[in-house]
């Protein structure tokens, strides 16, 4: 990473991966030259897909971006720090997401006062989307077309055996 390249993290769990998500990615990287997606293994969460599969969901859909898909586990300010990124981007749809990331990003800047947390909201046709919104339709037998890249319909279809 040059000096003057402006890199941001997006880090969360992407599973699976939404228009949202890609919204947020696409409006990043109109203010960033680069984007590390960097997807938490986290124990703490079920997911769906397993790590290596949200991996592979994501380069594959955002290939040919500006983007750096990677996975961690541990705190996201180590990941941050470890590839010298200062600004970490965080969608809000809605004030309920507000209360919980301004929480985190107190608690990040507490933990790394150097990395600076900017939050961007969706466009409105994405406001009301979310990963489990998403899983909870494609349990149902719903299309989940209109949320989420053909591949990853088909990657739900066949995880749940629709």
């Amino acid at each position: 990473m040059s000096k003057s390249e402006r890199v941001a993290l997006y880090p969360g769990s992407f599973d699976p991966l939404t228009y949202g998500h890609l919204d947020l990615i696409d409006r990043a990287l109109e203010l960033f030259d680069k984007v590390h997606v960097a997807i938490a293994k986290n124990q703490d969460k079920t997911a769906l897909f397993s790590t290596e599969e949200r991996l592979e969901m994501a380069r594959k859909t955002l290939r040919g971006k500006r983007v750096i898909v990677d996975a961690f586990d541990g705190l996201v300010v180590e990941y941050a720090r470890r590839h010298k990124i200062k600004t970490m981007i965080r969608g809000l749809r809605a004030t309920s997401d507000f209360d919980y990331e301004f929480q985190m990003a107190l608690t990040n800047r507490g933990l790394a006062s150097n990395i600076d947390t900017i939050f961007l909201m969706p466009s409105e046709s994405h406001f009301f989307l979310s990963s489990r919104l998403v899983k909870e339709i494609a349990r149902l037998g719903g299309s989940v077309r209109k949320f989420v890249p053909s591949l990853i319909e088909r990657a739900l279809q066949e995880k749940l055996a629709l």
